[in-house]
């Protein structure tokens, strides 16, 4: 009887390759969901979802039904890419367009916006970011803690140009706003 006989450090480097294989395939698996999930965040498919206009339980019978228009909006409009100008004629269009601009700058929280871009507003300021989102398709609405309604559009690395919306648009905003 002729047996083969195994000499136990070939058993060893056996199960330590084998150990190697199966902590190597774990922790590519792992990378290979954190770079899938980052690029999918950045992307905009998973993390904070774009709130939409709700009422407040503020909202009484007593207030106004009259639609928001673009003059009753202050508009911040901030700059993060490298394109300089960028804000300023996003600010002219605005204007022509009839909102209110208080400050053209670059973006204070100098924040890295892949994106399109943020609409950045407080509470008081819902109506008026809806109706700023309209002219920015694609920017994500951020709700911050400002008190007043001023609204800020920031532009990101993949903004072009501002839109003037439909009037079908224009109605569908006007009918968020006032919602109560």
């Amino acid at each position: 009887m002729d047996y083969l006989h195994e000499s136990a450090m070939s058993i060893y480097h056996r199960r330590r390759r084998h150990r190697l294989i199966i902590t190597m395939t774990c922790v590519a698996l792992l990378l290979f969901g954190t770079v899938v999930y980052a690029a999918s965040y950045v992307q905009g498919w998973v993390g904070a979802a774009t709130p939409t206009a709700v009422a407040s339980s503020s909202c009484s019978g007593a207030t106004s039904n009259r639609a928001l228009t673009p003059r009753d909006v202050t508009v911040n409009v901030y700059n993060t890419t490298d394109h300089t100008g960028l804000a300023g004629s996003a600010a002219r269009s605005l204007r022509k367009q009839g909102f209110t601009i208080a400050t053209v700058d670059n973006d204070p929280l100098a924040k890295t916006i892949l994106g399109v871009g943020e609409i950045r507003h407080g509470e008081s300021g819902v109506a008026g970011a809806v109706l700023a989102a309209a002219r920015l398709p694609g920017a994500r609405l951020v709700l911050d803690d400002r008190m007043d309604a001023s609204v800020d559009l920031v532009l990101g690395a993949k903004f072009r140009t501002l839109i003037v919306p439909t009037r079908s648009a224009r109605l569908k905003a006007a009918r968020l706003t006032t919602r109560c």
